[in-house]
């Protein structure tokens, strides 16, 4: 349920935004506002507006696709209400923060979208069933560990490669953050992990 009304509220927004650019511009990350001008709600706020119709559509398919999951399984290993909406915003920040310190003296420095939140819940899934097939490419299916292990390895290579308007790291924290995040709550849980290999 959560899953859906987050999709529900990140579609009305970043739609509206489309149409309107200074509301983006207010809710985008801006490292440089954040630290200069205090402006903290926009670890959360990025993440509900998208660069485009694309950008919006990839990000909650894939969030939909393991969102639904992880909200259920949550629920079935006894994890509090509020860890699978913790997981999702938590992503969020995690994956602003690094950019906020690189960045917080780049006042040109733009990023949005909910790249790292949807990481976040993908990796949390991997957590718990690591050999479950992903589409590579949405073609290959390849097991969750293999796809996670590259998709580190990409989101490294293209931030270092630099010459796309794609905020790698934001992916890649994210993606740590909801690998992690099980172990929160539940330490032993690694044990459960480990069992798979």
């Amino acid at each position: 349920m959560v899953t859906y009304f987050i999709i529900a509220v990140t579609a009305l927004v970043s739609w509206r935004c489309f149409s309107r650019p200074d509301w983006m511009q207010r809710l985008a990350l801006i490292p440089f506002r954040v630290i200069r001008e205090r402006e903290w709600y926009r670890l959360i706020s990025h993440g509900f507006v998208h660069a485009d119709t694309m950008h919006l559509l990839v990000n909650m398919f894939t969030f939909w696709s393991f969102g639904v999951y992880i909200e259920a399984l949550f629920e079935r290993v006894g994890f509090p209400l509020w860890a699978y909406p913790t997981l999702y915003f938590g992503g969020m920040v995690a994956a602003s923060l690094y950019d906020v310190v690189k960045r917080r003296n780049n006042p040109d420095f733009v990023s949005v979208g909910a790249s790292g939140a949807v990481s976040a819940v993908l990796f949390s899934a991997i957590f718990f069933d690591p050999w479950s097939k992903i589409l590579l490419f949405a073609v290959v299916p390849v097991p969750g560990i293999v796809f996670g292990v590259l998709y580190l390895i990409y989101c490294q290579y293209m931030d270092k490669r630099g010459k796309d308007r794609i905020n790698h790291n934001a992916h890649f924290y994210g993606a740590v953050f909801g690998f992690l995040f099980p172990l929160f709550f539940n330490p032993s849980l690694i044990h459960l992990f480990l069992s798979y290999f």
